[in-house]
């Protein structure tokens, strides 16, 4: 019954800080500035760790940890859909004040899919304890293909999903102020915003197949896996435009965040093998500080006096969904 409460009380809070946030902060379309950003993402991060605090407090210093360390990676991971949102918004170039918007029911879906994919998870690893193998094998996998592509660039040309809406359905030739859809003669149309929007989905929806494998590798607790993911989610529209500046400055974090994913996934399998707690949470907790404050910091001083008109095109290169990698002649 306790934790019936606690599942209520977090989702009620969670629908209270998106009505305050599209209700009140944010009713038009504005540009948001960085400065608003920053204090918005220092929030999110301060009720976040608040709410760690809480858990400390109700339930024990062990799942203290495990939020903290589930939030910390899912917070670091969240950079790659900050990358592929800077890639999509370039292309389409979608003006900052429209931005928003398409973040903001980006992550009320991000919300919707990943508390599913959770239920699933959990569900899945309770009923077939095998499963935490391949959960740990993928992880491994998919953080050594992450090192592989970093430093392919997509060809947003030719992106399937964006070819294959504007065969088949009505689209605009340009945007409709902030709408995703209009009449014209009768006829619906879809405008490129709502194109836009559905890369965003999908991005996040195949981001989160590795992001919540990693959390299960820290806990298998239904309710701290959740929570640390929505944390992550919330503040991700303010980091997004907290960065988009600098983010050139960041390429080293990708390297950071594939060795993460490799280390968690082979925690989730020594773990798993051996019954018992090999890796525990604080060790896993500082091995992910480090690599992800390590890259972060080998990422600054390479890039230090750069501006993002200077910064290399491996900076701007990452993975985009439906979108095939550039070969060289294309580059050139």
């Amino acid at each position: 019954m306790d934790m019936l409460w606690a599942w209520l009380g977090f989702n009620l809070f969670v629908l209270a800080l998106l009505a305050f946030d599209l209700g009140v902060l944010h009713r038009s379309a504005k540009e948001i500035s960085v400065q608003e950003a920053l204090w918005l993402s220092l929030a999110y991060v301060v009720l976040a760790m608040l709410f760690a605090a809480g858990v400390f407090h109700f339930m024990g210093a062990e799942s203290g940890y495990q939020f903290v360390t589930g939030y910390l990676i899912e917070k670091s991971l969240s950079v790659d859909n900050i990358f592929v949102f800077l890639l999509v918004f370039m292309h389409f170039s979608v003006p900052p004040k429209y931005q928003y918007k398409v973040l903001f029911w980006g992550i009320i879906g991000a919300l919707i899919m990943r508390g599913s994919l959770i239920f699933v998870g959990a569900s899945l690893i309770e009923a077939f304890h095998w499963i935490i193998y391949l959960f740990g094998a993928f992880l491994i996998i998919t953080g050594a293909k992450m090192l592989i592509a970093v430093g392919q660039e997509p060809d947003m040309e030719n992106n399937r999903i964006v070819l294959f809406m504007r065969r088949r359905f009505r689209v605009t030739e340009g945007f409709e102020g902030d709408r995703f859809f209009v009449r014209r003669q009768g006829l619906l149309y879809m405008t490129p915003l709502f194109i836009v929007l559905v890369l965003v989905e999908l991005t996040d929806l195949v981001f989160a197949l590795d992001s919540i494998p990693a959390i299960f590798a820290i806990t298998t607790d239904p309710f701290i896996v959740y929570t640390a993911n929505v944390f992550a989610i919330l503040g991700l529209r303010a980091l997004y435009f907290a960065l988009v500046g600098i983010i050139h400055r960041f390429h080293y974090l990708k390297y950071g965040l594939s060795l993460v994913l490799m280390v968690v996934g082979s925690k989730m399998i020594l773990n798993a093998y051996f019954g018992q707690k090999v890796i525990p949470t604080e060790i896993a907790l500082l091995i992910t500080a480090v690599l992800i404050g390590g890259s972060m910091a080998i990422s600054l001083l390479k890039t230090r006096g750069t501006s993002a008109g200077q910064a290399p095109a491996e900076t701007k290169a990452w993975w985009v969904p439906g979108s095939p990698a550039k070969d060289k002649q294309q580059k050139d």
